[in-house]
């Protein structure tokens, strides 16, 4: 059940300072349409399961694994009997280590794994979300570290499929593709580190070497999302982190995020998130 929903909006209540939560659920509920700021990984054991997500419905059947990044509104529906696990995990656990905070952008709005569609890392990744059960359950020493570096492990896998499998690419020679891919996730590199600077997209193509036009173009067959999308992405995740100190006023917040204005940041914070800075700030500030 989800135990924590305001309006669309889904806080996820974690145990103390572990940020991985798993639900083996069994019940007979369908979720109504919600967000939430967390990873979300579903795979039925029993029976099969469905979710609507972007309002595209995706039918999952035992062992089909769905990867829902954060922020996407999405709906599930139970059949009346089954059994599947729900994991969700707080995403800045991984956003901190270089190229997770890129392959994030990948798999929007969502990603399924099955035995058909991915069989080379199916098998590996249902495989480790078991075990990343076993050892949230467990009292095991260090059961934490080891669901941890699982977790790591798994979108590791995960990311380099998706961005190998990339078929956008697939009239490139395979050589250039990997230039390219290279190229593009140290741009998403610099762009994390600098969001928050008067940087704008001629700057970063003259630093990747490309032309513009080349460059938007090779960013977007890689990333599946425009340079300038991930730009305001990298700076609406700046202000989420900057939002969580109730004294500093959202104006502050704009500019230390990069933004040019308040009406600016408020729109786009709200088009990503669902809700205005300030209504963020009142769901995580207590």
């Amino acid at each position: 059940m989800i135990e924590n929903l305001k309006g669309t909006h889904e806080t996820v209540n974690y145990q103390g300072d572990f940020k991985i939560r798993i639900y083996p659920n069994k019940e007979y509920e369908d979720y109504p349409q919600h967000w939430h700021t967390d990873i979300e990984i579903i795979m039925p054991i029993k029976n099969n399961f469905k979710a609507t997500i972007n309002e595209i419905t995706y039918n999952l059947d035992v062992e089909d694994i769905i990867i829902i990044p954060p922020g996407e509104l999405h709906q599930l529906y139970a059949p009346p009997t089954g059994y599947r696990i729900i994991l969700q995990f707080d995403c800045t656990l991984l956003c901190s280590l270089n190229g997770f905070n890129s392959a994030f952008h990948i798999f929007r709005p969502c990603v399924c794994v099955t035995p058909s569609s991915m069989p080379d890392i199916h098998k590996e990744l249902s495989s480790l979300i078991l075990d990343i059960t076993s050892e949230y359950f467990s009292n095991r020493v260090f059961g934490e570290a080891s669901a941890y570096s699982m977790l790591i492990r798994f979108f590791t896998i995960l990311g380099r499929s998706c961005i190998n499998r990339n078929d956008k690419l697939s009239s490139i020679k395979k050589q250039r593709q990997h230039e390219y891919i290279d190229v593009i996730l140290n741009v998403c590199n610099y762009i994390s580190d600098h969001c928050t600077e008067n940087i704008n997209v001629d700057d970063i193509a003259s630093i990747a070497g490309f032309s513009k036009y080349h460059f938007a173009r090779i960013f977007k067959q890689v990333m599946n999302t425009s340079c300038y999308e991930y730009l305001i992405s990298c700076r609406i995740m700046h202000a989420e982190k900057l939002l969580i100190n109730p004294d500093l006023p959202i104006m502050q917040i704009a500019m230390k995020s990069g933004f040019s204005s308040l009406a600016t940041f408020n729109r786009v914070f709200k088009a990503k998130n669902h809700c205005t800075p300030k209504e963020y700030r009142a769901i995580y500030v207590i």
